[in-house]
């Protein structure tokens, strides 16, 4: 095992952990590449943006290509779903057998610990109101914040009623959960056993050293090559818990110590992490997927400096709103603003830009990448508007596929 590896191989070797070193199944994808998916990588993070696809859809057509958008919907709900949501890296859909090992932050959040400030405090003075929420759901079953009584609050929170609060705190500390989504993205909270199968419930709770200890292999394998804090930031773990918890990871043989060329921090690598010589990848990536959503990570492998604008004024975005990295081989080569347009059925790139490191190529191979994407949304067409150093360029590849 080699104890220095290049930057270009530590690339590939977090590539072909995320699930980009394997060609595109050739037949419809279902249950099965769905489950497999989940065991690698871990989590979806979860987004209510959806200016062209919620983020959770993403990342498993980055990797795999088109498939039923119903896929995750259908396995994410009823009695024999595959995954429960929970706050992992944000809010995030994990495999199901998962579950056990979330229990510690659901007790600490119970503590007040690691919970939004603003929550805690609620926590404490308004027990007796989320008891009755609670007591509620049991008897009512499943509901949503807007299926009670009441108005909206006022200024910050996202103008959370009294209601929403109250069923934050309990899905914090897991005395409800998530049955559903609706259409809207509005969380349907029911409580843990009439959601979640018995066989998860009945599983024994790990303690905090022991759960941090696994989520560690877990971030691990997804990761492939990581930082202490890479490895800390995929299920956003506490530094004082991931700080005892390596060491052990290390003697175990679980993680190696390794050097890379360019970074500064110490890097580990799993011990079934692939180095391949090549990486084919031709995909759009979500700015949550696991790729990207660490912008120190991305720099530190791609060269690629990342900032999600949505919440900068139109007047200083530099890329654009909803800004897709593009990943092509082990670079990544250009950057698109897209927005499905559902009533007009087109897939509109508002803006396209180049990266240093892209090839000669990377417009035809763009191009073709955005149609099978508007293909999969249900879109007729690609309109790339005149903005960005790639869009003329992109506009003749797109009207020549």
């Amino acid at each position: 095992m080699k104890e220095k590896l290049s930057l270009a191989m530590a690339r590939r070797t977090a590539l072909a952990a995320q699930g980009f070193g394997e060609r595109r199944p050739a037949g419809p994808i279902d249950r099965r590449h769905l489950k497999r998916f989940l065991a690698h990588n871990g989590l979806l993070q979860m987004d209510s943006v959806n200016v062209l696809v919620r983020a959770h859809y993403m990342p498993l057509y980055s990797r795999l290509g088109a498939y039923p958008l119903g896929l995750i919907d259908d396995n994410a709900r009823g009695r024999k779903r595959m995954m429960f949501e929970y706050w992992a890296h944000e809010a995030s859909l994990l495999p199901i057998e998962l579950q056990p090992l979330m229990r510690w932050r659901m007790e600490r959040a119970a503590r007040g610990e690691r919970v939004y400030g603003g929550l805690v405090r609620y926590g404490r003075e308004r027990a007796d109101y989320i008891d009755g929420i609670h007591k509620e759901i049991v008897a009512r079953g499943p509901v949503a914040a807007s299926d009670f009584d009441g108005q909206r609050g006022q200024g910050g929170w996202w103008g959370w009623s009294e209601a929403k609060h109250a069923l934050e705190w309990l899905f914090w500390t897991g005395r409800v959960t998530t049955a559903e989504r609706r259409a809207s993205f509005e969380r349907v909270y029911d409580v843990p056993e009439r959601v979640l199968p018995a066989a998860v419930l009945a599983q024994p709770t790990p303690s905090a050293e022991d759960a941090v200890r696994e989520l560690l292999r877990v971030s691990a394998r997804a990761l492939g090559i990581a930082t202490a804090t890479d490895l800390r930031d995929y299920f956003r773990l506490p530094p004082e818990d991931v700080k005892a918890r390596l060491p052990e990871l290390v003697e175990a043989g679980d993680l190696l110590p390794v050097k890379v060329d360019g970074w500064s921090q110490q890097a580990f690598l799993h011990r079934e992490a692939r180095m391949p010589r090549r990486i084919e990848a031709q995909a759009l990536l979500s700015p949550f997927d696991p790729v990207v959503w660490e912008r120190s990570r991305a720099e530190r492998l791609f060269g690629f400096r990342y900032r999600i604008e949505i919440y900068t004024p139109v007047h200083k975005r530099v890329h654009g709103y909803y800004v897709l990295p593009f990943l092509l081989g082990d670079t990544i080569a250009a950057r698109v603003d897209l927005k499905a347009d559902r009533q007009e059925g087109v897939l509109k790139v508002a803006a396209a830009h180049r990266e240093e490191q892209a090839g000669a190529h990377v417009a035809e191979a763009l191009a073709t990448e955005l149609r099978g994407m508007a293909g999969w949304l249900g879109l007729a067409k690609v309109e790339v508007l005149p903005s960005g150093d790639l869009a003329p360029e992109l506009a003749a590849a797109v009207a020549s596929v």
